[in-house]
Order: structure tokens, then C-alpha cells, then sequence
């Protein structure tokens, strides 16, 4: 059996759709757990393929790690699945590794694929900022891997597909630790994990109102996504770290990617490598993103950038 747990719903019904394809060795079942959910997330969770959902009410509100990884070691231990997949996010990636060192079992994170042949299970994850691939055999169950966004689609929703839904109320014992207020990050509405095109902007732009050549090119392809590589976000501060695209900032997977002034250093190569076309745009025929894209251009931002938009806007009249 594969257990499959992410309070994210999108995330959740990825992972279920990866349940799916692993479970025929591993059972045949994919059940979801969700906590302190509304009935309409359940019915997604259903409604997207799930064969059963342990529907968990608390008496904590708001993640906890300590007490929720205590709930599922609960469910895991009475229910034994072979896999358990968790949603790789900030609570995800915490409780992952809390629920794997109560069971003492093996722990994946990140994983970028995940396969079973039998009972074994094994597990890849990019190592070293993205020059290496580690294969992970499990040797115990349950195997515990986290899964980041975006590295499967929902499968497609079918309102008739029924599951047991099995609902109970349960009591934690809470933890001395103690939430004492949630202030949520300032956000500029920007989500570059779901955009389908972005054009990022690096150290190539001169100039933080040069900017606005990366957004005419976004609008142009009909895209309203901006990306930047690190030194834009987190040095010069010219966007905010919602734009950021890299191995400390986000990843993304869009079907275009642009790469406007952007050397190609591995951390950002990490982030957008899942890209389905890439086009690199830099004056320096030798830059590293050359290697990582599709398409290349090589030549000056601030001539190439205006022309496209041009060409763009007439082939679009």
C-alpha cells in the first residue's frame, strides 16, 4: 500500500497520481491522510483517483510537527503501508524526517523519481547542486520520501470515482513547544512554481528600471511571470525573493523559460532545469546557460529583448 500526505491539495493530489503508478507492486491501493481538512478537499482527493482517505479531526488546528508526525506514525503502524509519499514543502520536508527517525526507517527528500520492482523501492535525488544523481535503495519499510511540486500531474478528475473515506476524531498529546503567532511572509503575488512561461532577468541588467525589458518580453508571450537568478533577489533586492529561481530559491518546471542576462551558474541551473524549452539570451558565447537551453541567443539584451517584442506583437496582429 502507498500513503500519500500533503497539506498543500495540489501537492496532495500529485503525489496521489504518483501513488497510482507505483502501487500495482506495492499493494495496489493509494490512500491519502488529511488533517483538519474541509469536506472539499476530501472530495478532490476522491474525485482525483484515491482509493481511500483517512479523514483525521484534531484537537491542534495549525501544523505541528511534533504532534502530527505522531499521528502518522499512529496510522503507519496500524495500517503498514510499504510506502508513505510526503508533499516536499517547509512542513512537509519537517515532518518527513521527524516521522522516519521515530520509525527508524529510511528517508528520501526531494526525490525526483521514485520506482518499486517487487517490494523494493528505490529512490533519485539530485546531489552537489545538481552535478550528480543519487540512487538510494530502501533495505526497511515503511520507505518515507518526500516529493517536491510539480514533479507529477494530477491525474484526471472524475466525480463518480468513489473511495472509503474513514473519519475520526482523535485527542494529541501536545508537545511543550508552542505556536505563539504566525506572521505570513509579505507576498507579491507572484507564483513561479505554477507558471507555464517565465522570463528571468540576471546580472546582465544594468539597471533595476531595466526590469521592465523583461516584463514587455513576458507580456509578449502572453506570460505575466517574471523569474531572476540569485544576485537580483537576494543582493541587489531589485525583486523580491518570490522571483527567485535556484537551488535556495524556487523551482520551477514552466513548458518556456527565458533566461535573459543569466550566466548559467549551477544553483540556478538547479532550479529551472525541468523546464520543457528553454532559451538562453546572452552576450557572452561561452556563458554556461548556453549548455542547459534549447535555443540560444547570443547578443545584447537591450537590442535582442525590443526586438523580440516586436516580432512577437506583429506575428500575434
Amino acid at each position: 500500500m502507498v500513503m500519500v500526505y500533503s497539506d498543500n491539495k495540489r501537492l496532495a493530489l500529485e503525489l496521489i497520481a504518483l501513488g497510482k503508478n507505483l502501487a500495482p507492486s506495492l499493494g495496489g491501493k493509494v490512500y491519502a491522510v488529511t488533517i483538519n481538512q474541509p469536506e472539499a478537499v476530501i472530495k478532490e482527493l476522491v474525485a482525483h483517483g484515491v482509493d481511500g482517505v483517512h479523514e483525521m479531526t484534531t484537537n491542534i488546528p495549525q501544523f505541528k510537527a511534533e504532534e502530527y508526525a505522531n499521528l502518522l506514525k499512529d496510522l503507519i503502524l496500524e495500517h503498514k503501508p510499504d510506502l508513505v509519499l510526503i508533499g516536499s514543502d517547509k512542513n512537509g520536508k519537517e515532518l518527513a524526517a521527524r516521522l522516519a527517525g521515530i520509525l527508524n526507517t529510511g528517508c528520501v527528500m526531494d526525490a525526483t523519481s521514485v520506482t518499486a520492482q517487487g517490494k523494493t523501492i528505490t529512490a533519485e535525488r539530485v546531489v552537489y547542486s545538481g552535478t550528480g544523481i543519487a540512487v538510494e535503495q530502501f533495505t526497511t519499510t515503511p520507505a518515507i520520501v518526500s516529493i517536491p511540486p510539480r514533479a507529477a500531474e494530477p491525474l484526471p478528475k472524475d466525480e463518480h470515482h468513489h473511495a472509503d473515506v474513514m473519519k475520526k476524531q482523535v485527542t494529541l498529546k501536545e508537545y511543550p513547544s508552542k505556536i505563539l503567532s504566525v506572521h505570513e511572509a509579505k507576498s507579491e503575488g507572484v507564483h513561479v512554481e505554477d507558471a507555464e512561461i517565465i522570463v528571468s532577468c540576471g546580472r546582465g541588467l544594468k539597471n533595476k528600471t531595466d526590469i521592465q525589458l523583461v516584463s514587455d518580453l513576458a507580456a509578449a508571450l502572453k506570460g505575466k511571470t517574471i523569474g531572476c537568478s540569485r544576485p537580483i533577489a537576494a543582493d541587489l533586492k531589485w525583486l523580491s525573493e518570490d522571483h527567485w529561481i535556484g537551488l535556495s530559491g524556487h523551482k520551477v518546471k514552466p513548458k518556456l523559460y527565458v533566461a535573459c542576462g543569466i550566466s548559467g551558474q549551477i544553483q540556478h541551473i538547479a532550479g529551472m532545469r525541468d523546464s520543457g524549452v528553454v532559451v538562453a539570451i546572452n552576450k557572452d558565447p561561452d556563458a554556461l546557460i548556453f549548455k542547459s537551453a534549447d535555443y540560444g541567443i547570443v547578443g545584447d539584451l537591450y537590442q535582442v529583448l525590443p526586438k523580440l517584442v516586436t516580432a512577437l506583437k506583429e506575428h500575434a496582429a
